[in-house]
């Protein structure tokens, strides 16, 4: 079995629901292992009846302004439109440079280009090159260097050019 058929099984198994798959050809054997997490399902909670609140002693003649109330939580900034995020394709551990002694793959600033490789995500003792689709300029490194990583999990940030 070839390392992109591994792969590509890799990500058939983390989108599915399946918890093992074992294949043997001939004297090669894998047997690919995720742990299934199940889904948390939230049931809403009635809101409590209003309880009867003593009247309030009368201190002063002013009352006070009552505490404005959000609506809505406050609005995130909306990111830049033209950023592309560069995402794992796999689970894994991330490295962002070859080995412990050297240099990282690319730093914030850095101008990218299509192919380049950013990173290395280690999966199942497997060194994962992960390589930029997009040329452009190094805006941020989002995950942290050694660190685990899931599937769809945003990497890089990367303003086009």
């Amino acid at each position: 079995m070839e390392y992109k058929q591994i792969q590509e099984l890799i990500k058939t198994i983390n989108k599915s629901n399946i918890s093992e798959l074992s294949i043997e050809e001939g004297d090669f054997k894998i047997t690919i292992k995720q742990e299934f997490t199940g889904q948390v399902h939230y049931a809403p909670v009635a809101q409590p009846a209003a309880l009867p609140q003593p009247a309030p002693q009368q201190l002063s003649t002013v009352a006070p302004a009552p505490a404005p109330v959000a609506d809505k939580p406050a609005a995130q900034p909306a990111p830049a439109s033209n950023l592309i995020t560069i995402k794992s394709p796999m689970i894994g551990t991330f490295y962002r440079s070859p080995s412990p002694d050297k240099p990282v793959f690319v730093n914030v600033g850095d101008e990218i280009k299509a192919g380049q490789v950013l990173c290395i995500i280690e999966a199942m003792k497997l060194f994962n090159e992960i390589e930029s689709e997009v040329s452009g300029r190094l805006v941020k490194v989002v995950a942290d260097d050694s660190s685990p990583v899931e599937y769809d999990q945003p990497l890089f940030i990367i303003e086009p050019m």
